[in-house]
């Protein structure tokens, strides 16, 4: 497995954590690989891998698979409980493909729900670029230690320490530390299911 990928206190229980929940909801919505792999945009190798509790995916393939199923990604991520607490370096951690981003996925509400939160830590001097997620995605996002700058298609905005940003997030955005320490986020992402 490599460092591109998931990492939690046990990679491979949340590798297979994902690989069932996966499969769950391919075959909840009567979709065979084939037809997952044109909606995601990811190989049916790497889809049956990851079924089977067999890869690792990066926070890009996540992504991809969310968004091609128009799901949060932390139904995929989050093991459904009553009363959750989440603590930092405690369950699933998503790692951007150059490494500069950990998502920590902390809540999602319950299903395939329109809510989750995740806290995030983005390195000194780096720059983690997000693709355009689905239509509907609105995206709050709040600077709790550091300074950030966040640019939204050609509009970049600076944050520093509690300042947040709210915007459409089926645009194009990144996240740029500017700094010599870690930034450390607070991301709120509603999926409102609307392109408005």
């Amino acid at each position: 497995m490599s460092n591109d990928g998931l990492t939690w206190q046990d990679p491979e229980k949340l590798a297979r954590h994902v690989g069932m929940t996966l499969r769950h909801i391919r075959h909840e919505r009567g979709l065979n690989l084939q037809d997952l792999a044109a909606m995601t945009d990811v190989s049916t190798l790497t889809l049956g891998k990851i079924e089977r509790g067999e890869a690792n995916p990066s926070l890009t393939i996540i992504w991809k698979i969310a968004n091609g199923l128009a799901i949060p990604i932390s139904a995929l991520l989050v093991e459904k409980q009553e009363v959750q607490i989440s603590r930092r370096n405690e369950g699933s951690k998503v790692i951007s493909a150059n490494e500069s981003l950990t998502l920590e996925p902390m809540f999602t509400s319950s299903g395939y729900s329109s809510l989750e939160t995740h806290r995030a830590f983005l390195k000194p001097d780096s720059e983690y670029r997000a693709d355009a997620h689905q239509p509907g995605v609105i995206e709050f996002v709040t600077v709790m230690e550091g300074k950030v700058r966040v640019k939204v298609q050609d509009d970049v905005f600076e944050l520093g320490q509690y300042d947040s940003i709210k915007f459409h997030a089926d645009k194009s955005h990144s996240y740029m530390n500017m700094e010599s320490i870690e930034a450390v986020l607070h991301f709120v992402m509603i999926y409102t299911g609307r392109a408005d």
